[in-house]
């Protein structure tokens, strides 16, 4: 058996030109299913899928650009039509968030090592240090000791 990837495209959906159906699939590919929400018309079984299907393949019938025709549903559905939203500043918060948020707990988790070792070292240096008093009682016993046998 031959696994293949399903479409949700019909028959009677089909362009008999078969660049412009492979124009058609390859935008379907790129909008939005806005009853399943995270799949692509050309996947969807949806009504409004095919309802989206047949409009791409009228506006491309029609002669439109794929700009055009992407202008077009997104005139009449808004942003949200396309599975990759465009870059414009009214998205900037969409695309840079992710990545901001990264760069900044990348930051403080680093911060915070580097706060975490420097109070490491001081806990060691305070644990390990002798007040004069201890030095002295220290030097009195080394001193007093008898000389080893060597």
């Amino acid at each position: 058996m031959v696994a293949t990837t399903a479409h949700a495209v019909q028959p009677d959906e089909i362009m008999s030109d078969a660049a412009k159906e492979t124009r058609a699939r390859d935008l379907s590919r790129e909008l939005r299913c806005m009853v399943c929400q995270n799949q692509s018309i050309d996947d969807s079984e949806a009504p409004l899928a095919r309802d989206l299907r047949i409009l791409v393949r009228e506006r491309i019938a029609a002669g439109d650009s794929d700009a055009q025709v992407i202008d077009f549903l997104v005139a009449r559905y808004g942003e949200f039509v396309l599975l990759k939203p465009r870059l414009n500043p009214h998205t900037w918060l969409l695309w840079f968030l992710t990545p901001l948020t990264l760069a900044v707990g990348g930051i403080a988790l680093w911060m915070q090592g580097r706060r975490r070792a420097r109070s490491d070292a001081e806990q060691d240096a305070a644990l390990f240090s002798l007040t004069p008093d201890e030095e002295a009682r220290i030097n009195s016993l080394i001193a007093a000791e008898p000389a080893s046998e060597k």
